[in-house]
Formats: C-alpha cells, sequence, structure tokens
C-alpha cells in the first residue's frame, strides 16, 4: 500500500501503469458472476449480500477475474454501507467487520493467485527470475444512490434534502474503513451528477480523504448517458475538471456506460486532465430499476465489446475493464486484444 503513496500518488499510479507494459486491466461485472455461481441477489445489499452468506463466492469470483488476466481488482463492497447493514438487522460492529470482509477477501484472492502462480511455472522458473504482475486491491466505494437501492446511481436525482454533509456524514466512516483494511487504492464508482462531482460529493470525498488522514489514493468514475454528459444531464468536462482538482485523484474515468459512448467521452476527459484514464462499461444493455432486471437496448456481445479497446486505448485510456453484464470472458478478451496474444 504504501508504495502507492510516497513520492506522489498519480506518479506511482503511472508506474504501475508502466510496469503491467503501458495498461492496466479492471476486473468484470461482479454481480453478473456471482448469480452465475448460484448466488441470489434479489436484496437491497445488491452483491454485498454475498459478504454474509457466501464469502467463498466472492472470492471465488475474484480468482474468475485474476485468471482472466485483470491486475485491479474491485472488492464486493460497492452497495456495503454500514447504514444499509443495520437496516437488515445487523449491528454497527458487524457491519463494520464486513467491510473489512470485502478487502480482506481480494487480498486472499491474490495471495490464492499468486501461489498458484509460482507452482504452474515452477519448472519455468527453475533457471529464470520469475516477476508477478502487479495486483491492485481497489475498495469499491458506491455513490450515494447505490445505498438507496432504487436506481438512483443511473439517473442521479437524489432530491433537494441531500446536502455536502449528508453525503460527508453518509461516507466518511464507510471510506475510513476501507482505507484502514489493506487496500491499495479507493474506487468512487458510477457517480452519476454534478451534485457529486462539483460543489458536493466530489470535495466531500476528498475532504473525508483529507480530514481522516487517509493516505492511499482515489480513483473517480462517472456513469454516463451520452457522449458529453452523466446521467444526470451535467457535462463530463465539468465533473472531469473537478477530478483533476484533487491532488488524491490518481485516475479519472467512466463505468457502468454503454461502450458506444466510451470514445467520445475519453475524449472529452482527455482535454480537461493528464492523468490517467479508466473506462469500464457495461454491456450496452439498460437497467430497469422498477424491476431490478436489464434489458436489451444497443447491448453488445462481449467480441464487439473487446474489439473497441484499440480505439479506446488510442483515444487516450490506459486502465480498461468492464461493469454490469460483463464477464471473465470479457476481460479474458481484453487482456489478449492489449496484450495481442492467447492468455
Amino acid at each position: 500500500m504504501m508504495g502507492l503513496v510516497e513520492g506522489g500518488k498519480e506518479k506511482k499510479m503511472r508506474e504501475i501503469i508502466e510496469k503491467c507494459g503501458g495498461y492496466a486491466i479492471i476486473d468484470g461485472g461482479f454481480a453478473t458472476e456471482l448469480e452465475r455461481h448460484g448466488a441470489d441477489l434479489k436484496d437491497p445489499l445488491w452483491s454485498a449480500k454475498c459478504l454474509i452468506t457466501s464469502p467463498h463466492l466472492v472470492r471465488r469470483v475474484h480468482l474468475d477475474y485474476l485468471d482472466a488476466g485483470a491486475n485491479i481488482i474491485i472488492t464486493a463492497s460497492y452497495q456495503a454501507t454500514i447504514q444499509g447493514f443495520e437496516a437488515k438487522g445487523l449491528s454497527r460492529e458487524e457491519g463494520e467487520a464486513l467491510l473489512r470482509r470485502s478487502v480482506k477477501l481480494a487480498l486472499e484472492a491474490r495471495d490464492i493467485y499468486y501461489e498458484r502462480c509460482t507452482k504452474d511455472f515452477s519448472d519455468f522458473i527453475r533457471d529464470q527470475t520469475y516477476s508477478k504482475r502487479p495486483i491492485l486491491i481497489a475498495a469499491s466505494v458506491g455513490s450515494y444512490g447505490a445505498y438507496l437501492a432504487d436506481g438512483s446511481e443511473y439517473r442521479g436525482d437524489y432530491g433537494d434534502a441531500v446536502t455536502v454533509e449528508t453525503l460527508k456524514d453518509f461516507h466518511r466512516d464507510r471510506i475510513k474503513i476501507l482505507a484502514d483494511s489493506g487496500a491499495d487504492l479507493i474506487a468512487f464508482e458510477t457517480i452519476p451528477n454534478l451534485l457529486e462531482a462539483k460543489s458536493n460529493l466530489m470535495q466531500a470525498y476528498a475532504q473525508v480523504l483529507e480530514e481522516e488522514g487517509i493516505e492511499i489514493p482515489a480513483w473517480f468514475s462517472f456513469s454516463c448517458k451520452d457522449e458529453s454528459n452523466v446521467v444526470s444531464g451535467d457535462s463530463i468536462l465539468d465533473c472531469a475538471s473537478i477530478a483533476d482538482s484533487s491532488t488524491q485523484v490518481v485516475a479519472v474515468g467512466v463505468n457502468c456506460t454503454a461502450p458506444r459512448f466510451i470514445h467520445g467521452l475519453i475524449s472529452s476527459i482527455k482535454k480537461v486532465t493528464s492523468k490517467p484514464v479508466l473506462v469500464y462499461p457495461n454491456s450496452g444493455e439498460t437497467y430497469i430499476a422498477e424491476s431490478s432486471r436489464w434489458v436489451k437496448s444497443s447491448g453488445v456481445d462481449e467480441e464487439d465489446f473487446v474489439s473497441h479497446i484499440g480505439k479506446w486505448r488510442d483515444a487516450g485510456a490506459s486502465i480498461f475493464g468492464g461493469c454490469c453484464r460483463t464477464t471473465p470472458n470479457t476481460i479474458r478478451g481484453i487482456t489478449q486484444a492489449i496484450c495481442q496474444k492467447p492468455l
């Protein structure tokens, strides 16, 4: 963890990207894989439910993505909040323990993966030096809308009652617990509006990091509805500009956004920041909050998804992955496209 802090956070992130060959690969859809392995996620906690009921599946999905080539695995804490756990009847102490567990499971998966690699390559490394590929643990912090569990993170409408102080109070303890649990960085995901980006939550995040003395860096990724705007209709230029102004933020980008918008969004973000740009789109399907399901719209299959990677890289992105409805096959395809060799 300290390796990311000393000598400048953004510089260290760039060094890691260079060590990975000029790119880094994030994992893919987490809930999608949990459901494929038999998990029932029809619950306000969504994928965080498995931290309680089936932590072995969480570890297994992390390993699936490491096997597919990911160098960054995101914890199962996107919808994990102390408030959400308390609403399920758990104590505050139990909720805090589950947040720590989300990081612990990712750390365990990394250790297991490294151990497997050492065994698998034992003959190869007998006469050569084996270098482990860098693997980072990104502790996921979903937006306030994720906690509401009503699809708000896909619309960005929180109502007038939500203020910067509301958001700071909501996120402060969760951020501190995750940061103190051994994660390498904090991933603030699916940010849907300027409220969370410009005058309020973006600053709230940064203030919480600074007020609590948290040293590990963060990335900010926005959920967008087209090539120019986040889902609320606010400009991606404005949102990315605020992210660029924070010394705690080491990468800026978009997630849970249709693949057809990514190229334009990269171009927009590059206009206002020199920080590494990350992109991990969804499959292109549309989420219907009322029925908690995804429906075909302009969805693309995994082969089509992967075919865009070269264009996104040429546009200026250096960190790639997948979000909702993508799978280890998607990540394997991205890895092959980047490395230009079979995995």
